[in-house]
């Protein structure tokens, strides 16, 4: 049992203080005071590109003495900030943008500082999903992030799969070059639901594209992508007579599969229809999909 009070004076063990301090998603004007001023007093900062970070400090003029702690070098790295901690000094982690240890190698300093007794402070700041969430126009009663979907075909649908009966909202975070093919499996495995792609957020060229999945594809044929995604999808929706999750047997099978097991009895035509309606698609992307 180890119980943290964060203001209550130096630790008895004498170790330092680790600070996460979120930094700006886009805007500068995202750094709140209290980041500037630990950033200033802290012995040690820790970034995950400090050409990135360097930027950021020249800015709010902070001298505070730079080293690297990236997924590539955490192992090395993380034993020598640990060491440095249980000396008493105190370090801030950052990570390029928004805060540190979400979907980041950060995490793994974290639980090791815990692991050894060390104070861990948080210092708020922007983060992506939840700002894209808010402005998303989906509810946020209940919500769920959900990181980086996997880039190989089959992980990507087994991990989509997996969300499928998920009630509430979903966040995930998607690079220009592969959100075609992303839409179109969360289309296959998912359905065709309400979203939202939210990308260049605090930028000047911030953009909230929402309507369902289909229109979203659409959008993106006409608007090549440009920047990194934040993608909020709508959960499952329950089924309002019994208040249990509307049964989806069908969630497993591709495309081809689920109108296969229809054709027999129905032929092509009316198969592609019913999986159409199962999934709540159009005939037009059941077809499309089938006949590539």
């Amino acid at each position: 049992m180890f119980v943290q009070k964060s203001f209550s004076g130096p630790q008895q063990n004498g170790a330092g203080t680790l600070y996460l301090v979120g930094t700006p998603i886009g805007n500068l004007e995202d750094m709140t005071f209290r980041a500037i001023r630990t950033l200033k007093e802290v012995d040690l900062i820790a970034a995950e590109d400090t050409r990135q970070t360097r930027k950021l400090l020249s800015h709010f003029e902070i001298a505070t003495r730079l080293v690297s702690y990236h997924e590539h070098n955490k192992q090395a790295s993380g034993s020598e900030l640990i060491r440095l901690l249980q000396e008493g000094q105190s370090i801030a982690l950052v990570s390029d943008a928004g805060l540190p240890a979400v979907s980041d190698p950060g995490a793994d300093l974290v639980a090791e500082a815990v692991e050894q007794g060390i104070f861990v402070v948080p210092i708020p700041g922007a983060n992506a999903a939840l700002s894209a969430l808010i402005v998303s126009g989906l509810p946020t009663e209940r919500f769920m992030f959900a990181g980086f979907p996997p880039r190989e075909k089959k992980s990507l649908a087994k991990w989509l799969l997996q969300l499928h009966a998920q009630e509430g909202t979903l966040m995930l975070y998607e690079s220009p070059h592969r959100l075609r093919k992303t839409l179109e499996a969360i289309l296959e495995h998912l359905g065709d639901r309400r979203i939202a792609m939210v990308r260049e957020l605090t930028k000047r060229f911030e953009e909230m594209a929402r309507g369902t999945v289909t229109e979203c594809i659409a959008w993106i044929e006409e608007h090549p992508p440009l920047g990194e995604y934040c993608l909020i999808i709508e959960g499952s929706i329950s089924d309002e007579n019994t208040g249990e999750l509307a049964a989806a047997w069908w969630v497993e099978l591709s495309m081809e599969e689920h109108v296969q097991h229809y054709e027999a009895e129905l032929g092509r035509k009316d198969a592609i229809k019913k999986a159409a309606t199962d999934r709540g698609l159009s005939k037009r992307d059941v077809y499309n999909e089938v006949n590539r």
